[in-house]
């Protein structure tokens, strides 16, 4: 589990490409610190594990899915990525509950400074756009970030100075993909009230809550 708040950059230094598959050599610093082979860390917000350490880097096995819903397949030696380590149990919660388990990815469609902010405007599929609500949470790239609005197809984050200078986010352009990854409550409610693969409805229906006092 992941908060968002990004704790360094890295670098990646090698990618060795299966036939489905790769395997990312990334040069960190702080991450390792007190790391070990077996941790999660979040690579611009996807959750892989440190198959091994060496020195100043660590190396991550990527799977065929991985590489299929992220961006992740457009890695090349010297990209930066966002890094963040797993979540300890005694550490401050300072973002929202991130599981580094990509959605999918969007494009930003569009890139504009307000003063001290630069918002950016991120266009998504509907399967991704049902769960994203304004003033909600949504992790871009794994960075934790309040969603300023919605329209349509897409929606606008607004990022201060601290974020555009400690992630990666201050490289991208209009037209780059970014990875996605949606409020988790909002998919586990719409589990609840609608199982997967039944046509009936559960009990939690709208006149059930009006019943009980719910106004919707």
């Amino acid at each position: 589990m992941f908060t968002g708040i990004i704790e360094e950059i890295g670098t990646v230094r090698r990618v060795q490409r299966g036939p489905h598959s790769a395997r990312l050599e990334i040069e960190a610093a702080l991450v390792l610190a007190d790391a070990k082979p077996g941790d999660s860390i979040a690579v611009n917000g996807v959750c892989l594990t440190a198959a091994a350490l060496s020195g100043d880097s660590f190396f991550a096995d990527v799977m065929h899915e991985t590489l299929d819903r992220s961006d992740l397949a457009s890695l090349s030696s010297g990209s930066h990525v966002n890094l963040e380590r797993a979540m300890r149990a005694d550490g401050r919660f300072g973002g929202h509950i991130v599981a580094g388990h990509i959605d999918g990815v969007g494009r930003i469609t569009d890139i504009r400074r307000d003063d001290n902010a630069v918002w950016f405007t991120i266009a998504a599929g509907p399967g991704i756009m049902r769960y994203i609500v304004e003033k909600g949470s949504i992790a871009v790239d794994g960075i934790s970030l309040t969603v300023a609005s919605v329209t349509g197809g897409s929606f606008s984050v607004s990022t201060i100075p601290e974020t555009m200078s400690r992630t990666a986010l201050r490289e991208r352009r209009k037209g780059d993909k970014v990875n996605l990854e949606t409020d988790i409550i909002g998919k586990y409610v719409e589990r609840f009230v609608t199982p997967a693969g039944e046509q009936k409805q559960s009990g939690l229906t709208r006149e059930f809550l009006e019943t009980c006092g719910f106004t919707i």
